[in-house]
This record gives C-alpha cells, sequence and structure tokens, in this order.
C-alpha cells in the first residue's frame, strides 16, 4: 500500500507540472488569463492533481467510486477552505500550505478505508508487468 500511495503522489505531481504547462500555453495562445487569486489557484492546482491521480487508479484497476473518493478527498480542503480565505479569515498562504498539508493524509484515510482494493489492484498490476 506505501508503493501505491507514492505512485500515486508522484502521478499527482507529474500531472499538475504538465496541466500547468497546458494552461499557460492556453493562455499564451488566446491571449486570456485564468483567474490568479489564490483560491483559484488552489483550486486549480487540486483539479490538475486530481486529473493525474484519475489516470493512475484507473491504469491501476480501481473502479469509479474509490477514484472519485480520492478526488474527493484530494478536493476537500480547497473547497472548504477558500470561502475563509476568501472572507479574509485566513490568508492566501495559509490556505496553499493548508490545502497542500491537508491533502495527503486525507487520501491515506481514503485508502484505509479501501484497504483490501488497494493491495488487490496493486498486486494484480505487479502481476500484469
Amino acid at each position: 500500500m506505501k508503493r501505491h500511495f507514492v505512485e500515486m503522489v508522484v502521478a499527482m505531481f507529474v500531472s499538475m507540472g504538465v496541466l500547468a504547462a497546458a494552461w499557460a500555453g492556453a493562455e499564451a495562445v488566446t491571449g486570456l488569463a485564468l483567474p490568479s487569486s489564490p483560491e483559484a489557484m488552489a483550486l486549480r492546482m487540486a483539479f490538475d492533481m486530481s486529473v493525474g491521480m484519475v489516470v493512475w487508479m484507473r491504469y491501476r484497476g480501481h473502479g469509479w467510486a474509490a477514484t472519485l473518493e480520492m478526488v474527493a478527498a484530494m478536493s476537500a480542503p480547497a473547497v472548504l477552505l477558500a470561502p475563509l480565505s476568501m472572507a479574509g479569515a485566513i490568508s492566501g498562504g495559509v490556505l496553499m500550505i493548508a490545502t497542500h498539508v491537508a491533502m495527503l493524509p486525507l487520501m491515506f484515510v481514503v485508502m484505509l478505508r479501501r484497504r483490501a482494493e488497494y493491495e488487490h489492484t496493486h498486486a494484480a498490476a505487479r502481476r500484469a508487468l
């Protein structure tokens, strides 16, 4: 299960980098700018990381329920904390740090909830290689 967690984190960061380049390219081509508020950035970061996570989890044989639970765990910190940032209760910097810090343990909790699936799909994927 630990290896699977590391693979998911790698997929998240690869996806974040690839999509950041794609967003920048789209902005350059269209001349339009995406919103750059801390709240928009936190939500876009969660989206970008989730794309890679979905691709990796589906590749590893996870069902849609487990995949969408993981996306929810990754997105929840940004969704829940963005209104606090918009209201001025927390700063944009705290928003970004808190979303990053909260995301990983929430992902691990989702993995523990479906421990058998994460161990099974990883074993099946290893046999397929």
